[in-house]
């Protein structure tokens, strides 16, 4: 077997309230600062045009351990959606890791061992929508990062339930078949 924590990938969806564009669908890669996952963590800090990559962070001079970088999975093209990533996610997503090392999900004594990579989702319409709701937004990126991280330390779903799966499940944009 490998060394404990190289590589866990998971991903978790967590759905707004009723007319809030504020789904959250992380995908997370967690593993050893000194393996496959720390050598991506590293390569993440290249900046790209409208994927900035962010730490996350509690507050200022507040950063979670294990590190965790953020990247939205859209291009960020207006100050408000990248105030929403930078601030609503941001916050969201470091709640959760930290309060995933509280629980012993994530065990305390390797916190500083391990990094985290997390893919989010910013729906470009939440920024302009007059009704958006911070508090559902800040819910459902701090529920789907905790669940996408347990399962991703407990490789879920696993292979058998995938197999058993396999024909009883359809893609939930799934309009072709």
């Amino acid at each position: 077997m490998s060394q404990p924590y190289t590589f866990h990938a998971g991903e978790a969806t967590v759905l707004a309230a009723d007319g809030q564009f504020t789904d959250a669908m992380p995908e997370i890669l967690i593993g050893r600062t000194d393996g496959p996952v720390g050598a991506a963590f590293a390569n993440m800090m290249a900046q790209s045009k409208g994927h900035t990559a962010m730490f996350a962070i509690r507050a200022c001079n507040q950063m979670v351990r294990p590190a965790t970088i953020t990247v939205p999975k859209v291009t960020l093209k207006d100050s408000a959606n990248i105030d929403l990533f930078g601030g609503v996610v941001q916050a969201a997503t470091a709640d959760a890791v930290i309060d995933c090392v509280i629980e012993g999900v994530i065990p305390k004594d390797v916190a500083n061992e391990l990094c985290i990579i997390s893919l989010v989702w910013i729906d470009p319409r939440c920024a302009k929508d007059p009704n958006l709701d911070k508090k559902d937004m800040y819910r459902t990126n701090y529920e789907a990062t905790k669940l996408a991280i347990r399962r991703a330390l407990h490789n879920e779903p696993s292979i058998d339930e995938l197999i058993a799966n396999r024909h009883a499940i359809k893609h939930d944009m799934d309009d072709w078949s």
